[in-house]
C-alpha cells in the first residue's frame, strides 16, 4: 500500500473566482492520467474579500503503481507537506505562506499583480499591502520562487490566467511530465486553444528565466511621458525639467503632471511641476523619503474630487468598458447604468464662483440648511439625456479655477507648501509626517467637510506649534504620526466633535420631567 504522506506529490492552486482555477486543476489531472500516474483532485471554496477564492489540491504519484498497490491520498493540503503552490495573485500567495503551505520543500509560483481586497479599498488613505513585503516573505520561506506579472501576460496573449499558470508550472520543471503533454491537453480542450497556447508559451519562457522577473521595475519618467501620447513640445518641456531631479521624484512627477493635465489642462500641469520644483529646492538627501511622499500627495491633492470631476469620470468610455466587463456582459447585451447623486448645498456652492458660493454658504448657515437640504437624483448615464446632462456638468471644467472649492483647496495647499519648505531642511521626520497630512482631504460633500475638519484639527494641534517653535520637531513628528493614524481609522469623524463649530442659530434642547405636586399628608395619617 502506498501512503500519500510518504510518496505523494502535492500541488496547491490558489485562484480567485472566475480565473479558471478549476480548469487548471482538470488539465493537471488529465496530464497525470495520460502519463499513467495515480492522481486525485479536491477543491475547497472560500472567500478572499473580493470575488471569492477557491483552493484546488492535487495529489499524485510520480511513478506508476506496482500491480496490487492502492494509493491513499489526502483530501486537503497539510501544512508543511505541499510540494508546489501556484497563486494567481500576490496576496493569495501570502495567504498560502501564512497558512504554512510554503516551506523549504515548496516551489512557489505566483503573479506579482494585485487585486485589492475590500479592506484595502475601504481604508481612508492608502490601505494597500506592501507588495515588496509580501514577495520578500514568499522568497524567504520557499525553496524556490517564480514571481512575475501573470496578469500582464494574460492580457498580452488574450487568454485566461489559468493557461498562464499552467505554463509557469511547466516552465519551472515541477511537473513530472514534459511540455508536449501539457500542450496536448490544451489542444484537447477545444476552447480558446490558440490563445491558451500563446499564454502557456509566454509563461513557460518567463518561468525559465527567473532573473528577468525577479522584481518589477517602474518605468522611468521619460518612458511614462512617451507612452502618454503628449504633444512633442509639451513632452520635451516637461522632460527638460524632470532631468534635474532624482529618478524617484522624476517618475512621481511625470505621473502627477499627466494626472493634472487630464484633470484640468497643460497650464495646471506646469503649476504642479512648479510646486514640485519648490519642494526639491527645499529638500535634502536626508529628507528624500519625505520629498517623494510630498510629491505624491501634492498630485492627488491638486486633482481633488468635485462634481465636475465625478461627472467626467462617469461618462468616460473606459469606465463603461470596465462596468460591462465586471458585469460579464456579452456582445449584444444591453447594459444600463444608473448613477445616484445626492448633492447638498455645500456641493452646489463648491462649483459656483467664489463670491456666489460664499454667499450661498452664509445663507445656508443662517437658515440651518447645511446637512439637511439634499436632492436625491437617479440619472441613467447610458441614456441620451442622462449622458448629455453629465457631460454638460463635466464641461464646466474651464470654470473650475474660479470656483469656491478651488480657492479653498489652493489656499490650504499654499500654506502646506510653505510649511514643507520650512521643515524639509530642518526635520526630515516632521517633514515626512507633514507630507502625509493631505491624506485626510478627499471626496466631496460631507466626506470633504469631515476631511477639512480633520486637517484643521491636526494642523492646529501639531503642525502650527512646531512651525512657531513652541514644540520641538521630534515631539511634534511623533504626535502628528500617531494622530494621523488615529484620524485615518476614524471615518465617521468622531475625533472632530470637540473641534466642530456650532451651527448658527442652533440651540440645544433640554428635556426635563415636569415637577409633580405631592399630595398633602392627612393629619390623621
Amino acid at each position: 500500500m502506498t501512503t500519500s504522506q510518504d510518496n505523494a506529490y502535492g500541488i496547491l492552486i490558489a485562484a480567485l473566482g472566475g480565473e479558471g482555477g478549476g480548469v487548471l486543476a482538470d488539465w493537471l489531472v488529465q496530464c497525470a492520467r495520460i502519463q499513467g500516474l495515480p492522481v486525485q483532485a479536491t477543491s475547497v471554496p472560500g472567500v478572499a474579500q473580493r470575488t471569492g477564492a477557491t483552493s484546488y489540491y492535487i495529489e499524485l504519484l510520480r511513478q506508476p503503481l506496482i500491480r496490487g498497490d492502492r494509493p491513499v491520498f489526502g483530501l486537503t493540503p497539510v501544512a508543511g507537506r505541499v510540494d508546489v503552490v501556484v497563486a494567481s495573485e500576490l496576496l493569495e500567495a501570502a495567504r498560502m505562506v501564512e497558512r504554512g503551505f510554503v516551506t523549504d520543500r515548496t516551489t512557489l509560483l505566483a503573479s506579482t499583480h494585485r487585486v485589492y481586497t475590500t479592506l484595502e479599498k475601504m481604508h481612508m488613505a492608502d490601505g494597500r499591502q506592501d507588495p515588496k513585503r509580501l514577495a520578500d516573505a514568499a522568497r524567504a520561506l520557499a525553496r524556490q520562487t517564480v514571481l512575475f506579472d501573470m496578469e500582464a501576460v494574460t492580457v498580452k496573449t488574450g487568454t485566461v490566467i489559468s493557461a498562464v499558470m499552467f505554463g509557469a508550472l511547466a516552465g519551472a520543471d515541477v511537473l513530472p511530465w514534459p511540455r508536449d503533454v501539457c500542450e496536448a491537453v490544451i489542444h484537447a480542450s477545444g476552447k480558446g486553444v490558440q490563445a491558451s497556447l500563446a499564454g502557456f508559451a509566454a509563461a513557460f519562457d518567463e518561468a525559465r528565466h527567473p532573473s528577468r522577473v525577479a522584481s518589477e521595475v517602474a518605468p522611468d519618467a521619460q518612458q511614462v511621458l512617451a507612452d502618454a501620447g503628449l504633444p512633442v513640445g509639451v513632452r520635451d518641456a516637461w522632460v527638460t525639467r524632470l532631468k534635474t531631479w532624482s529618478p524617484a521624484v522624476q517618475t512621481l512627477a511625470a505621473h502627477g503632471a499627466l494626472r493634472c493635465r487630464d484633470y484640468q489642462n497643460d497650464a495646471y500641469a506646469v503649476l504642479f511641476l512648479d510646486h514640485v520644483q519648490s519642494l526639491v529646492i527645499a529638500g535634502t538627501p536626508a529628507a528624500a523619503e519625505a520629498l517623494e511622499e510630498a510629491v505624491r500627495h501634492l498630485a492627488l491633492w491638486m486633482c481633488f474630487e468635485d462634481v465636475i470631476r465625478v461627472a467626467d469620470l462617469k461618462t468616460r468610455r473606459s469606465r463603461y468598458a470596465r462596468v460591462t466587463s465586471e458585469a460579464q456582459a456579452r456582445d449584444g447585451d444591453i447594459v444600463r447604468v444608473t448613477e445616484h447623486f445626492k448633492p447638498g448645498i455645500d456641493e452646489v456652492a463648491a462649483v459656483l464662483p467664489r463670491s456666489m458660493g460664499e454667499g450661498l454658504m452664509k445663507l445656508a448657515q443662517r437658515r440651518g440648511w447645511l446637512g439637511k437640504a439634499h436632492v436625491s437624483m437617479h440619472i441613467r448615464s447610458t441614456s441620451l439625456w442622462g449622458y448629455l446632462m453629465l457631460r454638460s456638468l463635466a464641461r464646466l471644467r474651464p470654470l473650475r479655477p474660479r470656483s469656491l472649492r478651488f480657492a479653498q483647496e489652493h489656499e490650504t495647499l499654499a500654506a502646506w507648501l510653505g510649511a514643507m519648505g520650512q521643515v524639509l531642511p530642518q526635520s526630515p521626520e516632521l517633514a515626512l509626517g507633514l507630507a502625509g497630512l493631505p491624506q485626510v482631504l478627499k471626496g466631496y460633500g460631507d466626506t470633504q467637510a469631515r476631511g477639512r475638519l480633520n486637517y484643521a484639527r491636526l494642523w492646529t494641534q501639531h503642525v502650527a506649534p512646531a512651525l512657531a517653535g513652541t514644540l520641538d520637531a521630534h515631539t511634534a513628528a511623533t504626535a502628528l504620526r500617531d494622530a494621523l493614524k488615529a484620524t485615518l481609522a476614524d471615518p465617521e469623524g468622531k475625533l472632530n466633535i470637540a473641534h466642530r463649530p456650532a451651527a448658527a442659530g442652533n440651540q440645544p434642547v433640554f428635556w426635563a420631567e415636569r415637577p409633580r405636586r405631592d399630595k398633602p399628608v392627612s393629619p390623621a395619617a
